[in-house]
Formats: C-alpha cells, structure tokens, sequence
C-alpha cells in the first residue's frame, strides 16, 4: 500500500525535470518531462516509501544521511533542485499541503525558545568544533552572507565588504559602544574595535565560539576594547550607541520577535542605530524544513518581513533603511561548500564519519538552492529612533571607499 501511494505522490510531484526512481523490490519507474535537471534515486529499506509518504521534506535528507536512499553520481544538487523546481509549481499532492499547513499552524509551538532551550539549541550547533568550521569559513571566520561587489571577487574580500557595508550602515565613530548580539566567532566584534575604534561587548550562547572570540581579541590587540560573554540576549542591560545582530535572527524564533525587538529597544541609545542582518523568504510566512530543524538548526526560522515589522511597529524604533540582497548567499554558500569537499580528509580525520559527511554536504547544498531556487533572500534592516539619526539619502554609503567606507586606521 505505501509503494502505491509514495508513486502516486511522486507522479504528482514530478512534472518536470526527469526523476529515475529504482524501488526496493528491484522495479524502475521514471517520472517528469525527460529534460534537466535530472536525477537517479535508489531507495535501499523497503520501509522508505512510508517515511516518505508520511513526512518527505524530512525523510530525503535522513534517508541520505543513512545510506537507504542513494544518488547516482551523489548528485545531491541534482535531486534537491528537481524536487525544488516542481515543489516551486505547487505539484504536491492536497494530504500533503494539508500536513504543511498543519506544521506551519504548530509553529509558535516548535519556535518558543526561552532562554536554557537556546542555549541548547545554539551548542547543538556551533559547539561541535571551531577547527571543523574553519575549514570552510573565510580567514575572519564569517558565518554568515558575504557582499560580493565584483563577480570575480575572492569570499575574503566579499566578507571584507560585508563588515564595511554594516559598519557603514552604522556609522561607527571612535569610541562608541556597540553590542554585537550574537558575536560568533569574533570577527565583527574585533573589525569594529581594531580598525573603526568602536567599544564593543559581544554575546554568544555558544561556549567553543567564546573561546575562539577572547582568544582572537588577544590576538589581534584589542582585548581592552572587545568584551565577549557567554549570556543571552535578553540578560543585557546596558545602553549602547549601536546595536548589530548579524544572522542571528534566523535562531530568535517567531513567538519571541516582540522581546527581541523590545530589548534593542531597551539596549538602544536616544540616538542610537542598529543594524539586523538576517536571512528572509519574500513569500508569506512558512516554517523551517522538518531536517533542518532536527539535525541542522533546531527552533530556527526564516521570517517574511511581514512578521518583522509587525513587532518592530510595537516598539519605539523606526524602520530607517530595508535593504534586500540577492544571490550573495546562494554564493557564499557555494563557496563554502567547495571548501568543505576539498577538505573532507580532514574532517574524516577530525573523527567525523560518513554519515555526518552527508549531513552536511545536504545541508550546504540545501541552503545554496533555498537562496538561489526558493523565495529566500538576505534582508538588512535599519532602525532607529528618531527619523533624523540616519542620513535621508542612502548616499552616504556610496560616496567612495576613500570617504567612507575605509577604516580608521587605513585612513591615518
């Protein structure tokens, strides 16, 4: 009976684009138009078609992970933007709409996260392994979007450009203090201290990342200017000149918008301004994929800035800029991923098998095409509280690297 409905579902789904499906008991059945892209699937457990009946978004990724469904060629990309292409055209089956909006009706439920269920959720991770991370991020260890400027430019240089257009949209002068909520790795914090003059207290939940971050600051020389601190968010009580919230967003979770945004609120100078860089969908709000959820990003969400500015509208901010950057990610993405399979000795070497391999060769691939096949992109919101604290004309940010844009040291 599951065979019969996993085709069924599967003759609905695949309408274009060319999907060759060998079924356990050895038949091959194939499905869509016959053009690109194309993909062959052979599915090993004869209990996969009812895990792909009952829940697919998460069983492709875990029966991947597992071995049982196995792509010719490992041709991950090929299969995902398949099965992208004709969810994109609304070619699901109705039960399986319905199971959707059942999970994006549970939502606030799977996305409440008071503050000992983020801590778990940001170690189940970012505390794996700095050195595991590293083999993939730029030299300043970036986790987030890149800002390529020019088509042939290196990922180090768009995360360069990246760290002046925040820095820029901030308007940072020597001496401020600034509150990086969510600090990573340090490499914001430590930009804005060393080479803009800034004052700046970093927060994580991650423990391996406050590490890494105290460690780089020693480095680089600004230790008396860069305080990082494992805390949430919402302990913070200071006031501060500027506030930067670079992909973090993306682990807030819907039900606590409100708090997030009433704590920049609170945190926030008079004349203050702050900077929430954060992946979005230009759709009508959804909910995480199930696999991603589970293994990758647990309580995560990429909000429609509908639901953004509903909370923002409650506070005593102001929406001073929305800017919207597209196809950078899906980029940085593919970057990353590049790295990770030509370093995967190492991770093998690291003690990480196949299985966590696959997780994430799934997990960049993914991304890529959410950013580049999906209605995602990368929004960059700027607030403040008052409408005179930000120049009325982006111009400012355009006038010349010379100008602008340049660190303070690079100017002296």
């Amino acid at each position: 009976m599951w065979d019969k409905l996993f085709l069924t579902m599967i003759s609905k789904l695949v309408k274009k684009g060319t999907l060759v499906l060998n079924m356990p008991n050895g038949d091959e059945w194939r499905f869509g138009d016959g053009t690109k892209p194309q993909a062959v699937v052979t599915l090993k457990s004869r209990g996969l078609p009812f895990k792909l009946v009952r829940n697919p978004e998460l069983a492709v990724g875990e029966a991947y992970m597992d071995g049982t469904l196995v792509i010719e060629d490992d041709n991950v990309r090929g299969l995902l933007a398949l099965l992208i292409a004709n969810h994109e055209e609304g070619n699901m089956p109705r039960w399986q709409k319905m199971i959707k909006a059942l999970r994006i009706a549970k939502r606030r439920w799977d996305q409440w996260i008071p503050r000992k269920t983020a801590k778990q959720n940001a170690a189940h991770h970012y505390d794996i392994s700095t050195d595991f991370y590293y083999l993939f991020l730029d030299e300043d260890r970036q986790y987030t979007c890149a800002y390529f400027r020019e088509n042939d430019e290196t990922l180090e240089q768009a995360q360069i450009n990246k760290k002046r257009h925040i820095a820029g949209k901030l308007l940072i002068e020597p001496g401020m203090r600034v509150l990086d909520i969510g600090s990573g790795w340090g490499g914001l914090a430590i930009t804005l201290a060393k080479e803009y003059g800034a004052h700046v207290v970093g927060v994580t939940l991650s423990e391996e990342q406050l590490k890494a971050a105290r460690i780089r600051a020693e480095e680089a020389g600004v230790a008396d200017k860069v305080e990082f601190r494992l805390t949430d968010y919402r302990n913070v009580d200071e006031t501060f000149d500027r506030i930067v919230s670079v992909g973090m967003l993306e682990h807030v979770g819907q039900p606590q918008y409100a708090t997030y945004f009433n704590q920049i609120d609170k945190n926030l100078a008079d004349d203050g301004i702050a900077l929430i860089h954060f992946i979005g969908r230009v759709s009508p709000p959804g909910n995480l994929s199930p696999w991603f959820q589970k293994y990758i990003f647990p309580g995560g969400y990429t909000p429609a800035m509908s639901e953004v500015l509903h909370e923002v509208e409650k506070t005593g901010l102001q929406q001073a800029d929305i800017e919207v950057w597209r196809t950078h990610y899906d980029r940085t993405l593919n970057e990353w991923l590049n790295r990770y399979e030509a370093n995967l000795d190492q991770v093998r070497a690291m003690g990480y098998d196949e299985r966590f391999i696959r997780m994430w060769r799934y997990y960049l691939i993914a991304s890529e095409l959410s950013m580049s096949d999906m209605p995602h992109v990368l929004f960059h919101l700027q607030l403040a509280k008052h409408q005179d604290t930000v120049p009325v004309c982006r111009d400012y940010l355009y006038r010349g690297e010379e100008e602008k844009l340049v660190p303070i040291r690079a100017a002296e």
